[in-house]
């Protein structure tokens, strides 16, 4: 799984299946996905999915969509935030109750993604689709607007701190290499001190490992 960036508490992976457990990462994107147009009964659905960490940035996304489709009556949108499944949002924006925001919750579910932000603007074509129509058009519209998304895999991390004597350095080093670690920082003076970003799930047993590479000495 290749290694993109640490920072804030969290790592950043370009996408494959993992072995890291889930409760420690889920996939999102680092920026928008290409617009995608879905058309049903002459009604036209754009859906665009964005990055997505602070909920008072939402305005933000959605305000440029009503300037850019003036003629829609309804920027439906969804989204979702960090690896818990308790934060979240679904808007209709004047579509019947659950007919619009739910569908397009459910596609961000289905892709098992977090940090981001689907809107769907509609623009009406003259045919009542019904809730049922409705339901199914939102949710494919947010479905191919995901579907084009390049994922990454946001691992959430916490720090284990390394001191050790500078004739260890290799291994300790091969270590790191070897588990895919990321170096958050280090300080080389007359000895050797390092924090490295671990996976929440692996801090116990990394500090156990490298305590056990004597005179190598680890704390979390």
């Amino acid at each position: 799984m290749g290694h993109l960036a640490c920072g804030g508490g969290y790592c950043l992976y370009r996408f494959r299946e993992s072995v890291i457990p889930m409760k420690d990462s889920y996939k999102t994107i680092l920026k928008a996905t290409p617009e995608i147009l879905y058309k049903e009964r002459a009604s036209k659905f754009y859906a665009t999915a964005f990055p997505f960490t602070d909920e008072s940035q939402l305005n933000d996304w959605i305000q440029p969509l009503r300037n850019q489709y003036q003629k829609a009556n309804h920027h439906c949108y969804a989204w979702k935030m960090g690896a818990t499944d308790d934060n979240y949002r679904a808007n209709d924006d004047g579509e019947p109750s659950h007919s619009a925001g739910d569908p397009i919750l459910s596609q961000i579910n289905a892709y098992e993604m977090s940090d981001v932000l689907v809107v769907v603007s509609r623009i009406f074509g003259g045919t009542k689709l019904g809730v049922g129509g409705l339901i199914q058009a939102y949710r494919e519209a947010a479905r191919q607007a995901l579907d084009q998304a390049d994922l990454v895999m946001r691992v959430i991390t916490g720090t284990v701190h390394i001191s050790f004597e500078y004739p260890q350095m290799s291994q300790v080093m091969r270590y790191i290499d070897e588990h895919n670690y990321s170096i958050k920082e280090q300080r080389l003076t007359t000895t050797c001190e390092m924090d490295i970003a671990v996976p929440l799930s692996q801090l116990e047993k990394v500090v156990d490992q490298l305590n056990k590479m004597y005179p190598i000495n680890a704390k979390a």
